[in-house]
């Protein structure tokens, strides 16, 4: 069997989970935008924690805007200058952290009342 035909199996059992459970499947993609978008909102708070921590260049010597910014570089590889992906890099690994923690919390949760109504 292929890499192929398992993703087309693992997509297939996707969408009939989906099909089978469309409420719980709502809650799942509910969480994930919810967290997801609470660490958006959180991410210059994240990334000046990030820089006061002692990532970056300039690391605890910064405050305010300058700590966040510098703080989110750092957790996206470096600013774009040395080749990483910068604040924007930086931004979008803390929200896809927070939606994959929401996604996993949220499926956690339905696997186990899907345990305790069996």
């Amino acid at each position: 069997m292929g890499f192929f035909d398992s993703l087309g199996d693992f997509i297939s059992d996707g969408i009939d989970a989906v099909i089978d459970n469309p409420i719980k499947s709502i809650v799942v993609v509910a969480a994930t935008v919810a967290t997801g978008g609470a660490a958006l909102a959180v991410a210059p708070a994240i990334g000046a924690a990030a820089s006061a921590a002692g990532l970056g260049a300039a690391a605890g010597t910064l405050s305010g805007a300058a700590a966040s910014s510098a703080g989110l570089a750092a957790l996206g590889g470096g600013s774009l200058a040395a080749g990483g992906a910068g604040v924007a890099g930086g931004t979008a690994l803390v929200t896809a952290t927070g939606a994959v923690a929401g996604a996993a919390t949220s499926g956690a949760v339905i696997a186990a009342t899907n345990k305790n109504s069996d």
